[in-house]
């Protein structure tokens, strides 16, 4: 009789757990991932309208070439 009812306390709490936690996490989960998707494409619809383009990646320059700008004052820290 005992080994029953932990068995019936067994079922019941793996029935709690995949129904009241597993399910509702996984349902959630792919109606967030829907909304993601559907808000991507609503921004990519968007710039789309207003003419925008992806950039375009610069011409990469070395991050120690000098810059043309004019004179160039070195500072100095002063304590």
């Amino acid at each position: 009789m005992l080994k029953m009812i932990f068995w019936g306390l067994i079922v019941y709490a793996l029935y709690r757990f995949i129904f009241g936690i597993v399910i509702p996490v996984t349902k959630t989960t792919k109606a967030v991932k829907q909304q993601m998707e559907a808000m991507q494409r609503q921004a990519q619809q968007h710039t789309q309208a207003q003419g925008y383009q992806q950039p375009k990646s610069a011409p990469s320059t070395p991050p120690n070439a000098p810059t043309e700008k004019g004179d160039y004052i070195d500072f100095e820290e002063v304590k």
